[in-house]
């Protein structure tokens, strides 16, 4: 029995030292940016040569999906693109330590089960 509690204990020692690096490495800035940055291409009916040709306009639009089906769009200006790409990078990354440290967590809450990183494994 003594065995078994001394290799849980590793397990949960790792469990948190894995979570405190992963809380380290958290993107702590309020540069965050949910939604998607679509580019689209808008063209006039009348009026302009560029339209004319074929060519259109590119714009870039961020947009946001709410509940209930609710969706805001943003225009974004082309000198502003690379800084939402970066925001919206920084949103994915902080998402995915948290969904990591949520997983430790669950992890961390069957002390009495060790676990792998296949699955729990069963218990004697």
């Amino acid at each position: 029995m003594g065995e078994i509690d001394s290799f849980l204990g590793m397990i949960r020692d790792r469990a948190l030292q894995t979570r405190e690096k992963l809380v380290g490495k958290l993107p702590v800035t309020g540069e965050l940016l949910r939604g998607s940055l679509l580019e689209r291409t808008v063209r006039h009916k009348r009026g302009c040569p560029k339209c004319a040709r074929g060519e259109g306009h590119q714009v870039y639009v961020l947009t946001v999906s709410y509940g209930g089906g609710r969706v805001r769009q943003f225009s974004v200006r082309r000198e502003r693109v690379a800084e939402v790409r970066r925001w919206l990078d920084n949103y994915q990354k902080l998402k995915e330590a948290i969904e990591a440290i949520c997983e430790l967590n669950h992890d961390l809450l069957r002390p009495d089960t060790a676990v792998s990183r296949g699955g729990r494994k069963k218990r004697d």
